[in-house]
């Protein structure tokens, strides 16, 4: 996938918004736990349980890391942490690919919808300052 048309209209990258965010990592390393619950870029969940709460298996996420869909950060141990940005990502994967949509292309789709859902907020944005 060309890395260039993946960057959304604010700037956001939407598959790597939590680990190339300050916002993210800082998440991950300090806040209230009330901060980090509220928070949809805090990786809280571990490869298992993002897999059994998708009903996906651990070798589907790792191929959605592989498509660059999404890229979860990592624990100082290694092991992958998802948050809930990335389920939802996941789950509207499993979604197109279930349909039957190849998953280089339902990846494609969901970072397309992604920029067109932050293109649309960005114009209600402006056109309330109006």
């Amino acid at each position: 996938m060309d890395q260039t048309h993946q960057v959304s209209p604010s700037g956001r990258n939407p598959h790597h918004r939590a680990q190339d965010t300050a916002a993210g990592k800082a998440a991950a390393a300090s806040g209230s736990p009330e901060q980090r619950l509220d928070d949809d870029d805090y990786p809280a969940y571990s490869m298992g349980r993002a897999a059994e709460i998708l009903g996906v298996s651990p070798a589907f996420l790792r191929s959605l890391g592989a498509a660059k869909l999404i890229e979860p950060l990592r624990s100082e141990g290694g092991h992958r942490r998802f948050s809930r940005y990335q389920l939802r990502l996941a789950a509207r994967a499993r979604e197109l690919v279930d349909a039957g949509t190849a998953l280089e292309a339902a990846c494609r789709i969901i970072i397309l919808e992604d920029q067109l859902a932050e293109a649309l907020r960005i114009n209600e944005e402006l056109r309330q300052r109006n």
